[in-house]
C-alpha cells in the first residue's frame, strides 16, 4: 500500500512539474528568437529602466492618471471550438484587468508580510474601437487557418504563413489566441522585431478564470520570473524577495529559499509559476519597472498617443469570417467521365503545387499545377479505368485520392 502511495505521489508531481515547465515559454530562457540586434535593444531598454527607476524612485510616469492600452485579439482557429466568443473575450479583460488594478476578490489572500508592496498598477486594456486606418472595429480578429497546432516560434503572427499580420504594434497590443503546442502562453522579447510584438495565449487557457495573460502581460511590460531565470537569480525587482525557482501548484505555507527567511518566497506573485486560483499581486517595484516603460523615450511611450480607443472615422460592416465547407481534401465527382473537382479551399497553401496523376503502374499519365483553391481537372483525354492522384507540400503534408475515370 505504501508503494502504491509514492507511485501515485510521484506520478502526481510529475504532472505538476510538467505544467508548471509549459505554463510559459519565455524566448529570453532560451535564447530562441535573439539575435545581436534585439540582444542589444533589451540592454538599452534594461538601463533606460534602471536609470529611471535610479532617478524617479517610485514616482510614475502620468503620475494619476490610468494607462488605458488599445488590444486586438488575433484568434486563429481551425476548428468551430477553437472560435472564441465574445464572451470569453470579455471574462478574459476582466481578469486581467482586475489584476492590474488589484480588483480582484482574492486580493484578499495576499499574506500579511507582503500587503504593504501590493499595488494597484494603474495600466488597463480595453477593446480596440479603431483600426489602424481609423475603421471601427470590435478589437477581435477572428481568422480560419489550415494550420492546427502551432509552436512558440512567432508563425502565428505572419499572415503569409497563414497567421494574422500584427496591427500597427506602437499602438495595440496584439494578442493571438490559438492552439498552442505545449504552452499555456508566451510573449515577445523585450526589444525584439517590432512586427513581432506582442502576446501569444493557448486557446485551452483563454477565458474566465485563465491568468496566463496576466503572467505575459507582466513579460509584455518587461517583467521577469521571480527567480530571474536563474537559481536565486535577479528579477531586477527590489521588493520581490528573491527565490530559488518556480512554484509547483498552491502551496499555503511559507516557503524559504535563498535565504529570505523573513517572509519567505512571493510564490503568489503573477510572475510565478504557481496555479492560477493562488497568485494575487504585483508588487510596487514591479509597477514602477512596467510604467518606465512609458516614460517619453521609452519603448512603450508610443502607447500615450494611441488612437486605437478613439471613435472611428470609418464605419463599415466587416466581412463575415467563414470556415471552408469541410476541412479536408475534397475530389468530386467519382466516379466521372470529363472533369473532376479537386477542393482544398481548407488549406489555400496548396495553391502553387503540382498534382501528379498515376495509373495502376504507377506510372505519371498526367501533372497539373494547382492554380486555385477549388481546382478543375479535365480528366477527358484518360483511358477507362482507377488513377491516383497525389501532392505534396513542403511540410510534409501530402494528399493521395482514387478515382474511376468512366
Amino acid at each position: 500500500m505504501k508503494a502504491f502511495t509514492l507511485a501515485i505521489f510521484y506520478i502526481v508531481l510529475s504532472a505538476l512539474q510538467l505544467a508548471a515547465q509549459n505554463k510559459c515559454f519565455h524566448p529570453v530562457q532560451t535564447g530562441e528568437n535573439n539575435n545581436a540586434i534585439s540582444a542589444q535593444n533589451l540592454r538599452d531598454i534594461e538601463n533606460f529602466t534602471n536609470q529611471f527607476i535610479t532617478t524617479n524612485g517610485n514616482t510614475i510616469v502620468t503620475e494619476s492618471n490610468i494607462i488605458r492600452i488599445p488590444v486586438v485579439f488575433h484568434n486563429l482557429y481551425h476548428f468551430p471550438e477553437e472560435k472564441i466568443t465574445d464572451l470569453q473575450v470579455a471574462a478574459q479583460l476582466d481578469v486581467l484587468n482586475k489584476s492590474f488594478r488589484r480588483r480582484n476578490a482574492d486580493s484578499v489572500n495576499t499574506p500579511a508580510h507582503f500587503k504593504g508592496v501590493a499595488a494597484d498598477i494603474e495600466i488597463e486594456f480595453h477593446l480596440a474601437t479603431s483600426d489602424p486606418r481609423k475603421r471601427s472595429t470590435t478589437g477581435v480578429n477572428r481568422k480560419y487557418t489550415p494550420v492546427k497546432v502551432w509552436g512558440p516560434d512567432d508563425k502565428m503572427k505572419m499572415a503569409a504563413e497563414t497567421g494574422a499580420d500584427a496591427w500597427d504594434t506602437k499602438s495595440y497590443l496584439n494578442i493571438w489566441v490559438c492552439n498552442l503546442e505545449s504552452y499555456a502562453g508566451y510573449a515577445s522579447v523585450m526589444g525584439g522585431p517590432a512586427d513581432k510584438d506582442g502576446i501569444v495565449i493557448s486557446t485551452l487557457a483563454f477565458g474566465a478564470g485563465f491568468k496566463t495573460i496576466v503572467h505575459e502581460a507582466g513579460h509584455w511590460l518587461n517583467l521577469k520570473h521571480l527567480w530571474g531565470d536563474d537559481n536565486c537569480g535577479d528579477d531586477g525587482v527590489a521588493d520581490t524577495p528573491k527565490q530559488a525557482s518556480y512554484t509547483l501548484g498552491c502551496p499555503t505555507e511559507i516557503r524559504r529559499t535563498c535565504g529570505n527567511t523573513t517572509t519567505g518566497d512571493m510564490y503568489m506573485n503573477y510572475m510565478d509559476f504557481t496555479s492560477d486560483e493562488c497568485v494575487n499581486l504585483f508588487t510596487q517595484g514591479q509597477k514602477t519597472r512596467m510604467r518606465a516603460l512609458f516614460a517619453s523615450g521609452a519603448v512603450r511611450n508610443s502607447f500615450l498617443s494611441s488612437r486605437g480607443l478613439d471613435v472611428p472615422l470609418i464605419f463599415e460592416s466587416p466581412l463575415p469570417d467563414e470556415m471552408p465547407t469541410w476541412l479536408k481534401p475534397n475530389l468530386f465527382p467519382n466516379p466521372a467521365t470529363n472533369s473532376i473537382t479537386l477542393d482544398l479551399s481548407y488549406d489555400s497553401r496548396w495553391v502553387g503545387k503540382t498534382i501528379f496523376i498515376m495509373n495502376l503502374s504507377g506510372q505519371t499519365v498526367m501533372t497539373v499545377l494547382i492554380t486555385a483553391k477549388v481546382q478543375p481537372i479535365n480528366i477527358s483525354g484518360l483511358q477507362p479505368g482507377m488513377y491516383f492522384l497525389a501532392t505534396k507540400k513542403e511540410d510534409g503534408e501530402s494528399i493521395k485520392q482514387k478515382f474511376i475515370k468512366l
